[in-house]
């Protein structure tokens, strides 16, 4: 809760006599120099052998060619030459491998693989005359794909021609996963967000190797998924969102739109109809499901746990019956979510009664039901996967799950959950689950964080994104960035290369890389950012930003590479963040 500006301003009047005996905290300015790219991909390979002195230019002659034959490595070429174009000005033709792989080319290739690296795995080897990326599977080139983008300066995501030179150094990679599920949470139900954002997410996840899109579709503030015969659901239902503003929704072909440019990504859309609380949008939309049989009115709050559907009534069942089957039909995927969390309107039996009614409604789809961890109070078959979102290490529901054969989704909110501050002058965001700074994000392990839950346990990590607070894409992308990437490496990564120290060194070399794509990302003084330049940036006269140091407004400092002057007094507001109070002027570069 903000405090009043009397009791801020009385605070900074106590402590104006401390200015200058703060204690001085580590801080770590920007990279010296660009990391080199063997160093600096996420999620880290796992294994990486480096060619000294080899380089692979790539030049206005290069071009790319796939398996001969093969509709989804040409789709995986034709992807790679649309991020590579637009910077380097090159036209890159996409064409069939021959059967020896040409000089002067990218060659993608499903064939020749080594066997461990699996459905979603690749190798990767760069030579001087070459690049050849070699998988079992499309899913597989592409994710061998993102790690060659990573190998080449970051300026090469620029929309606009970049001057260059564009090497790739000499290297073989062999990688796979060590989760097959990654996934992020987008909440299109607090705040709508059009197809347009959807896919600049989409985007933004398929280069960190993220392969689910879990799109949480309804809530209490909107309805956000067409349903033919349930029409109010949007027209009413999605007509609204938190704060009053218009809402919106997704027609069935804008939803099939989002799946299909997801699929073009090699990410599986999951979609998720929350229930039997989180509904008041649908509620409000259709009498008839409540037990009164009086519909309440529409809600832009952020209260939970105030709305059910009822439990004993046959029409609640034929409701759930036609919307899982609707969206079924528009989701190629194996999974339909069925939400369940904060179901505190329902009684305990009655939820329990309602999950094994919903289950085999979801399987009469073809489909396989994940929830939140909430719905192993049912006894649940093997084939459903809970969703773990506490901030405790033990749940006796899930273990005895996992007990049973399903297997888990780790989403912990004082780790995963994106939506969450940083710290206490973090302009948006929620900080009920606890502070996540990005060392929070990257230090746990996902496959021995749940007492009953081992490695085998796990079917992977998912970073949800609620947008009670969350308005633009610009929102969406301070939240999740840089922590999206801590993640993506916990999924991903062997926990055999878990390391703090030099995970900041490769994070902090994504900083080009976002920058030239436009993407608003949070400076956390915990990393290094990489300036991508040959001297230090961050080198002023002025002293380092300290979080614990007290300044007044004549105080300048340092911080990522930009020399800061206080406006007024403060402490604890990072320069470069908008912060409660917007304490600091930016003085530009040192």
């Amino acid at each position: 809760m903000k405090q009043s500006y009397a009791r801020r301003l009385g605070r900074a009047l106590a402590v104006l006599a401390l200015v200058g005996a703060g204690t001085t905290a580590a801080h770590l300015t920007p990279a010296a120099a660009a990391t080199p790219a063997l160093q600096s991909i996420v999620p880290v390979p796992v294994s990486v052998t480096p060619a000294a002195g080899v380089t692979f230019p790539l030049v206005a002659t290069t071009k790319i060619v796939t398996e001969a034959g093969s509709a989804p490595a040409k789709q995986v070429g034709d992807y790679l030459a649309g991020v590579l174009r637009p910077s380097t000005g090159f036209a890159l033709p996409v064409s069939d491998a021959p059967a020896s792989v040409p000089a002067d080319s990218v060659a993608l290739l499903l064939s020749g693989a080594p066997a461990s690296v699996g459905a979603q795995g690749y190798q990767l080897v760069s030579t001087a005359s070459s690049v050849t990326v070699r998988a079992q599977t499309a899913d597989g080139l592409f994710a061998g794909v993102q790690t060659l983008r990573q190998m080449l300066p970051g300026s090469v995501e620029s929309p606009t021609a970049q001057p260059g030179p564009w090497s790739v150094p000499g290297a073989t990679i062999v990688d796979y996963p060590r989760f097959g599920y990654r996934g992020a949470m987008l909440d299109v139900a607090r705040h709508f967000h059009p197809v347009s954002t959807v896919k600049r997410y989409l985007d933004e996840l398929a280069q960190y190797k993220i392969n689910n899109l879990h799109l949480h579709l309804a809530d209490d503030q909107g309805w956000r998924i067409q349903i033919d015969s349930w029409p109010r659901l949007t027209t009413y239902g999605g007509s609204t969102q938190v704060g009053g503003g218009a809402g919106g929704y997704y027609t069935k072909a804008q939803y099939t739109d989002i799946v299909n440019y997801a699929a073009s990504r090699h990410i599986t859309v999951i979609p998720e109809i929350d229930m039997p609380g989180h509904v008041n949008a649908a509620l409000a939309s259709y009498a008839e499901l409540n037990c009164n049989g009086v519909a309440p009115a529409l809600r832009t709050d952020t209260a939970v746990g105030y709305s059910s559907l009822c439990i004993s009534k046959d029409i609640t069942y034929t409701f759930i019956a036609d919307v899982l089957r609707e969206l079924a039909a528009l989701t190629p995927g194996p999974y339909l979510h069925i939400g369940g969390d904060e179901a505190s309107a329902t009684p305990q039996a009655d939820y329990v009664t309602f999950v094994n009614k919903v289950l085999p409604l979801v399987a009469a789809t073809g489909k396989s039901v994940v929830g939140w961890h909430d719905i192993a109070k049912a006894a649940l078959p093997a084939s459903a996967t809970p969703q773990f979102w506490g901030t405790t290490t033990s749940d006796s529901g899930v273990s005895t799950a996992v007990s049973r054969g399903s297997k888990v989704i780790m989403s912990p909110a004082n780790k995963a959950y994106v939506d969450q501050k940083y710290n206490s002058s973090t302009p948006i965001g929620l900080s009920w689950a606890g502070y996540i700074e990005v060392q929070d994000a990257y230090g746990w392990n996902p496959g021995a964080y749940l007492s009953g839950v081992g490695e085998s346990a796990v079917r992977g990590v998912e970073s949800p994104l609620w947008t009670e607070t969350v308005v633009t894409p610009s929102d969406i992308e301070y939240l999740a960035f840089p922590r999206l990437a801590a993640h993506a490496e916990l999924g991903w990564s062997p926990w055999s290369t878990h390391d703090w120290t030099a995970f900041r060194t490769r994070l902090g070399a994504q900083a080009p890389r976002w920058v030239a794509q436009g993407i608003n990302f949070y400076r956390s003084s915990q990393v290094a950012w990489d300036t991508g330049g040959t001297s230090n940036p961050g080198t002023c006269a002025d002293p380092a930003w300290s979080a614990s140091q007290v300044y007044t407004g004549g105080n300048v400092v340092s911080h990522n590479g930009h020399k800061w002057t206080a406006k007024w007094w403060t402490q604890g507001e990072e320069p470069g963040t908008t912060g409660q109070w917007g304490a600091w002027t930016d003085n530009g570069a040192c």
